[in-house]
């Protein structure tokens, strides 16, 4: 049975709103057994976290929840097990989230339903604190200040499991329109072994419709049932998960653009505070008003294309893009090898008669010849000004090979297409096939024209990926875009800094940092069909904010990868250097780049090994690391190259703060080109291994046996003072800075920087 806590608790329950979300049940072995021995294992280079009070394993962990409107539901499905060989006694904690009830508990013990307690905060935190006290272990800390569900297990059998079920009901705090569920899916801390299963559902649903899902955590999957319902999916195997399984949601606005934002602080921060802004059309926008454009599709028929059936793969993707082309679409289609054939030699309707003539002339092409891409792109071009005020003329090109026949200089090619281009609203969007195609042509074209470049390599299907990707760019809906802040809000360093358009069913994701606090109008301003519109959104800017944590390592892991990518393209230059180095170190965003770059720097300032953020890369890696780097902005084709390419594009597109764009191994995978398989294995494991973590808007290195605030290394001449775990001043020095609770829950030996002092925490 459950014993329910006094009525006073009840009231409580009821009335306050849920800020944060329940943690992950844990149960606590308060005298945990002796560890049996282990069979001998290579040495790791450093200690892995070990937690006393939790000896059992986390067999799975399955959360479904579901939220109509602002009232979400969720279940709770945990199995624990007893790998010990002698039985034990422990506690089952639940924190609980502000504002929620709890309706229903299951776990057997002997037959019988176990009773259970709530217990308010201020006693909660006593636990906590206790068992920090103890056990000399933190990891609890970071749920000081929320209730508590608590129930005593026992007995836990030698090699059996243990199964609870929790099912609980929170409304949901809606922010200036967004909504925004949190399960704290951290149950890396509590569990000896990795999980074999976690799942994340979540079933939504919106009256008025859902307007834009966003989950900065996970790589989710997001299912659209219909204007009102979606379906947001997470699961993964033999996993350690330690991140926040965060969801952001919007019901639908009246607006045919719908726009949210949401701002992150610290008060102490002199730079500012940043901004992470979503634009989405409505669901309900009507058809007619999708903006009319002008397309031309270029396709490669060199003979290289004869290669793995590629050329067969491309026409049928160009086929599929040609039957979906919109009423009120006009098009041309044009072949090239050693010289550029356009079909119908202008622009045409695109209605039956036409596609129907254009798909006969692609089924007929043949691969044989050169690759003349500069007369491609010209031929391509040579009716953009028939396009009428305000429509956009978008080019869908496909090559697999670099320039062979007339001009083959990036400059001269990309400076031929910027000239044609003029102030016109111009897209080439580029598909490069294979990885013999010079990346540096593709990406420098689509970045002058707002638009993107993917590749598809020789083990994925052209088809698919072409035919996917203008699904989503076939139905803008608002082109030309701006972004404007009123009120004395000066937003800077935007990630893209050029807004792409947008398009039907696409969300648009902005980040940036912004100066000045108060309210102001967002707006956001296009065309549509060569009309001018705007759609606004008041926002508050405060001057501290400090609950969407996620938001800064965001901005940095995009802006890391757009200033990489401009070296890439445009070669390094000091700002450029400097500026990955420090967002890189501050934010945690290892890539093969980022480390050589932090190493460098932090070999050239003279810092101890002690204190510095990547330990584990020795001489070898460093060198290794050091040669991708140097190779690219002069790689320009073959597997590093567009290894490199898509790697950047992960990191200037991440959607998660979760290991962004680290774990991702296209650039890891480039990188087998000119790197050495062995080291290039110690490469990746060294760039994915866990040895830094993002915690309440800061990253903390692992070195050794401590956790390094990456803030600390900033100030060198801040004041240091040595704090015990456990002791009378480490609980007043929470007391004092309530917020450190979750920077000191990473371990037992911690440095952080509160204010103008240095805290070493030591076990």
């Amino acid at each position: 049975m459950i014993r329910v806590a006094r009525p006073r608790w009840i009231a409580v329950l009821v009335a306050v709103l849920a800020v944060a979300a329940a943690a992950d049940g844990l149960i606590i072995i308060p005298h945990p057994p002796p560890m049996p021995p282990h069979p001998p294992r290579p040495p790791h280079p450093w200690p892995l976290p070990h937690h006393e009070f939790a000896p059992l394993e986390v067999r799975y962990h399955h959360v479904t929840a579901r939220i109509d409107d602002q009232v979400a539901v969720t279940n709770v499905d945990q199995v624990f097990y007893n790998p010990n060989s002698q039985r034990l006694e422990g506690l089952y904690l639940f924190p609980v989230p502000k504002g929620a009830r709890i309706d229903r508990f299951s776990m057997d013990i002997n037959g019988k339903e176990a009773e259970a307690e709530l217990l308010d905060a201020d006693k909660a935190r006593q636990i906590y604190e206790d068992i920090v006290r103890r056990m000399r272990d933190p990891a609890l800390l970071e749920y000081a200040g929320q209730s508590l569900f608590k129930v005593r297990v026992y007995p836990i059998e030698p090699h059996s499991e243990k199964r609870i079920r929790l099912s609980y009901t929170e409304l949901l705090r809606n922010d200036a329109g967004m909504v925004s569920y949190v399960y704290p899916l951290n149950t890396e801390k509590f569990s000896a072994r990795p999980l074999r299963n976690v799942l994340v559902k979540v079933d939504l649903s919106c009256a008025k419709g859902v307007k834009s899902v966003f989950c900065p955590s996970h790589t989710v999957e997001i299912t659209r049932h219909g204007s009102s319902k979606a379906t947001i999916g997470y699961e993964a195997d033999n996993v350690r998960p330690d991140t926040d399984f965060q969801l952001f949601f919007a019901p639908e606005a009246r607006s045919d653009v719908g726009i949210d934002v949401l701002t992150y602080r610290e008060s102490e921060d002199r730079d500012g505070g940043f901004f992470l802004l979503l634009a989405s059309p409505s669901v309900q926008h009507e058809r007619q008003r999708v903006v009319e454009k002008d397309v031309v599709f270029v396709l490669d028929t060199s003979g290289s294309m004869a290669e793995r059936g590629k050329i067969d793969a491309a026409k049928r993707a160009l086929a599929l893009c040609l039957r979906n082309l919109n009423d009120g679409d006009r098009f041309e289609v044009v072949r090239f090898s050693t010289e550029a054939e356009a079909l119908f030699e202008g622009l045409v309707p695109a209605n039956s008669v036409n596609r129907a003539k254009a798909e006969t002339f692609v089924e007929g092409l043949k691969p044989i010849g050169g690759t003349a891409i500069q007369e491609a792109l010209a031929t391509a071009l040579k009716h953009s000004g028939e396009a009428r005020d305000g429509r956009p003329y978008v080019v869908v090109f496909l090559t697999d090979g670099k320039p062979t026949i007339g001009p083959t200089s990036t400059d001269e090619i990309v400076s031929d297409v910027t000239k044609r281009i003029g102030d016109q609203t111009i897209r080439v969007f580029c598909f490069g096939i294979g990885t013999d195609v010079n990346t540096h042509l593709l990406d420098l074209i689509t970045e002058k024209t707002r638009a993107a470049s993917q590749y598809v390599l020789p083990d994925e299907d052209i088809e698919i990926k072409v035919s996917s990707f203008y699904a989503k760019i076939n139905e803008p809906v608002l082109t030309d875009l701006e972004l404007v802040i009123t009120a004395g809000i000066r937003p800077s360093k935007l990630v893209p800094g050029m807004l792409p358009d947008l398009f039907r069913g696409d969300q648009l994701v902005v980040l940036g940092r912004y100066s000045g606090t108060g309210d102001a109008a967002v707006t956001i301003k296009g065309s549509v069909n060569g009309t001018p519109r705007s759609f606004t959104h008041e926002v508050g800017f405060p001057r501290a904010a400090i609950e969407h944590a996620f938001i800064p390592r965001l901005w940095a892991t995009r802006r890391v990868g757009f200033l990489l990518d401009q070296i890439r393209l445009n070669g390094e230059s000091a700002e450029l250097r400097d500026e990955v180095v420090e967002l890189a170190r501050k934010y945690g965003i290892v890539t093969p780049y980022t480390a050589y770059l932090i190493v460098e720097d932090e070999d050239r300032r003279g810092l101890a090994q002690a204190e510095r953020s990547l330990p584990q890369f020795d001489a070898e890696l460093h060198e290794a690391t050091g040669r991708m780097y140097r190779q690219l902005p002069t790689t320009v084709a073959g597997d590093a190259a567009v290894g490199g390419a898509q790697g950047l594009d992960a990191l200037k597109r991440a959607k998660g703060m979760s290991a962004p764009g680290i774990a991702n191994t296209p650039m890891l995978r480039g990188g087998r080109a000119t790197v050495a398989s062995p080291v290039a294995d110690r490469m990746e494991q060294a760039v994915t291994q866990k040895q830094n973590r993002y915690v309440g808007g800061r990253t903390f290195y692992q070195n050794g046996g401590q956790w390094i605030d990456a803030n600390v290394q900033t100030e060198t001449d801040a004041r240091r003072v040595q704090v015990k775990i456990g002791s009378v001043e480490y609980f007043a020095l929470l007391a004092k800075h309530p917020n450190a609770a979750q920077w000191l829950s990473v371990g037992r030996n911690v440095q952080v920087l509160l204010d103008d002092t240095v805290y070493e925490v030591i076990d």
